[in-house]
This record gives C-alpha cells, sequence and structure tokens, in this order.
C-alpha cells in the first residue's frame, strides 16, 4: 500500500470519515513514477481505489504548463513534480488517469482535462466531480437550479453539511499567482507551495464519503455522465470523441422503473470572427438570458480559449434548443 514508500519530511493531516479531526499522514514529493504506489499505476478490478485529484499549473489549459498533479490516498499524499520529472513521469500516470477501476475525485474537471488531453494525450476518466455533485444533490434535496450558480472549492469546503473549514490560504495564493503566474513553476517546492497544493486535496475523500451517501441513484448516474462530458468539454477533437471512452449506460433497474432520465450530450457551436459579441451581449445579458431559457450548461472558452466555440452540456432537446438560440443571435445585425 501507499504507506509503505519512505515518507518525505512534509506531514499532513487527512480527515476520516469517523474522525474529522484527521490521521496525519506524509506528503511525498514525486519525481519518478517509482515513488508512487504499485497499485495505482497498475490499475486493476481487484484493487478498485478512491483518490483525490487536482493540478496545478502556468495558465492551466491546452497552452499553459501543467506543473503538479496532487493524488491524494488515505495514508498519503503524492505531489506529482511535472517540472522536475518532466513528461516520462506524467505518461506514467496515464493509465490511472484513464482507468475506470480508479475514480479521481476532484472539483470542476473542465481546465484539468484540458491540460492533460493536450500535453500529455491523456483522456482523464471515471471522475467524481464534486462541483457537479453539489448541485445535484441540491437539485435532488428540492433546490431550485440557478444558471452559472457553480460552488467553488473555498465555498464547498466552507459549508458545513460537507467540511465547515475556511480557507483563507487559497486566497493568499490567489495574490501570488496575479503577482507571478509562474508561481507554480519554481523549484524547489517551497513550504508555501507544497502545503497549498497539498489542502487542494487532502479534503476531497472526507467530501467524497459525505456525497455519496446523500445521493440515489438517479443522481450517481447524472453525475457520472456530467462528469464524463466535462472532461470532454474543452478537449475539441476531429472524430467526435470516437476515441473517449463511452458514457455510461442508464443502468437497467432505473430504465424498468421508467424515471424519465434524458440522455445528455456535448455539443461545441462554432462561433464565426467578429460573432461572439453577440453571443455574450453587453455585460453579458445576452449568454445569462440563454442559460435561463434552457435547462443545459454553457460554456465559454473566455482568456483560456478557444475563443471561437461554445459548449453546451445536457438533455438532448435542452441542448438543441440553446444551439438554435446561440445561432440566431449570431445572425443578429444592428442597425
Amino acid at each position: 500500500m501507499a504507506s509503505s514508500l519512505s515518507p518525505s519530511h512534509h506531514l499532513t493531516s487527512i480527515p476520516l470519515p469517523s474522525d474529522p479531526g484527521g490521521e496525519v499522514v506524509p506528503i511525498h514529493i514525486v519525481t519518478h513514477a517509482s515513488q508512487l504506489p504499485p497499485e495505482f499505476l497498475k490499475p486493476s478490478p481487484d484493487n478498485k481505489l478512491v483518490i483525490g485529484f487536482d493540478c496545478e499549473g502556468v495558465d492551466l489549459c491546452r497552452n499553459g504548463t501543467l506543473c503538479i498533479m496532487q493524488l491524494a490516498f488515505p495514508d498519503a499524499i503524492y505531489l506529482v513534480d511535472a517540472i522536475e520529472g518532466g513528461k516520462t513521469l506524467v505518461e506514467a500516470c496515464k493509465p490511472a488517469l484513464e482507468s475506470s477501476y480508479i475514480t479521481k475525485v476532484i472539483h470542476d474537471c473542465k481546465r484539468d482535462s484540458e491540460a492533460l488531453y493536450f500535453q500529455f494525450n491523456i483522456k482523464l476518466h471515471n471522475v467524481f466531480d464534486t462541483q457537479i455533485a453539489y448541485s445535484l444533490i441540491e437539485e435532488q434535496e428540492g433546490g431550485t437550479k440557478v444558471p452559472d450558480d457553480y460552488i467553488s472549492f473555498v465555498g464547498l469546503l466552507a459549508d458545513p453539511r460537507y467540511c465547515g473549514i475556511s480557507y483563507l490560504e487559497k486566497q493568499e495564493v490567489r495574490v501570488l499567482l496575479r503577482q507571478d503566474p509562474n508561481f507554480w513553476k519554481y523549484r524547489p517546492l517551497s513550504e508555501l507551495m507544497v502545503r497549498a497544493a497539498t489542502d487542494d486535496v487532502r479534503f476531497l475523500l472526507y467530501i467524497y464519503n459525505k456525497m455519496v451517501v446523500k445521493m440515489n441513484q438517479k443522481s450517481l448516474w447524472y453525475l457520472a455522465v456530467r462528469g464524463a462530458l466535462y472532461c470532454r468539454c474543452f478537449c475539441i477533437t476531429d472524430n467526435d470523441y470516437a476515441d473517449w471512452p463511452p458514457l455510461p449506460p442508464i443502468p437497467e433497474n432505473l430504465v424498468k422503473d421508467n424515471n424519465a432520465l434524458e440522455e445528455e450530450i456535448l455539443s461545441v457551436v462554432d462561433v464565426p470572427p467578429g460573432k461572439m459579441g453577440l453571443v455574450i451581449g453587453r455585460r453579458g445579458a445576452s449568454i445569462l438570458a440563454i442559460k435561463e431559457s434552457c435547462n443545459a450548461e454553457i460554456f465559454i472558452g473566455g482568456d483560456k480559449g478557444p475563443p471561437d466555440k461554445v459548449f453546451v452540456i445536457g438533455p438532448v432537446k435542452q441542448v438543441r434548443k440553446a444551439e438554435a438560440i446561440l445561432r440566431g443571435r449570431m445572425l443578429e445585425v444592428y442597425y
């Protein structure tokens, strides 16, 4: 198991389901694949894993630089140093990151997946996205879905139902990143870098255990599908994702029970040059109106790109409705 490896001098605590105070565990700085647990490097149906996962980098997207991958096990945290270990180290993690036997618990996987795909040809798969899970639990418990109401990781940690802690260091790191965007590139890793990277994953398994018991089978299915679509979101391909793992099928018992589950899809809408302003509208009014009129999630690449596409995720009919409205906005002419 992971704890058999020699510990580093860095330590942290991981909250346990039975003990929010947590257990003190080692933090390993990984520069070679041999420092990672064998059960992670060689996924097996006989030894399924659930791990916390996150990535840090410089302008983390297709064109940025992935610097660290964080892996949270119940008995250790591994900071996979993509700067020191290079492409060889990250690619050694490819079987695990693409495996159905390892559940990756992550908060908002879209940009992490994009960076992994374009920089290392890794198709992130089988994620438990806590941002999606939070929204599904709110809906399941009678809440109203509000466009763009995606909880931040800081907000999730502060929610007493899941963690109930403040994450003040996150703001400190954000300030440093604004001052120096290359913050995550510097080596050796400072104590602040190690602590900040660790804090982004050490609560994820605790939150996972709090969330998964709240979710019914319908919500779990939607979570699996939307997680897969989020992973694909910014990873545009020429073959309509034919080489990606298939989307999870509707469970047989839910089909038999006629629970009215709707197939969900991802659509990529091309925006002609000069038309994105019509789609977004003054102060975002146009895109917000589209989101309010469709039961679908709509994402724009923004500063990180891609600048000429809109990504729509949701039930087929709602996605088609959003596509039609988007194309109508692109045709508008002002006199």
